[in-house]
């Protein structure tokens, strides 16, 4: 199973990360959640800190691209295989840092990719 970093972690359940980290676990995908404020999804702590997390194979994106910068270096320093931008967080200047360090820029909804077996 794929270890998923989910970006914009929310407790509140109308927010589709917090629905993206329901359905990961309910597909069996072990799940690390990072957020502005601490929770817990599911049985996910939120963390509010920038984890150095081992073996992240998808980070899943939740925040908007002006917020994305911040992350740049946080997000490669991870290296996972890839990086999810899921409608709302599409931002080509990140697809083009990440292709440079041999990561996959995935513009696709997560959720999509479980509902149909993609992912």
């Amino acid at each position: 199973m794929k270890k998923t970093l989910v970006i914009g972690a929310s407790t509140n359940k109308a927010r589709y990360s917090n629905i993206a980290i329901h359905r990961l676990l309910a597909n069996n995908h072990p799940v690390v959640a990072f957020g502005l404020r601490e929770g817990t999804v599911g049985g996910v702590s939120i963390q509010t800190e920038r984890l150095l997390f081992e073996d992240i194979d998808t980070v899943t994106l939740y925040i908007g691209p002006k917020h994305q910068p911040e992350y740049y270096e946080y997000i490669v320093s991870l290296n996972p295989k890839r990086v999810i931008f899921n409608p709302g967080t599409e931002n080509p200047n990140f697809y083009q840092i990440l292709t440079e360090n041999n990561i996959v820029p995935e513009i696709a909804c997560t959720l999509v990719l479980l509902a149909t077996n993609q992912y």
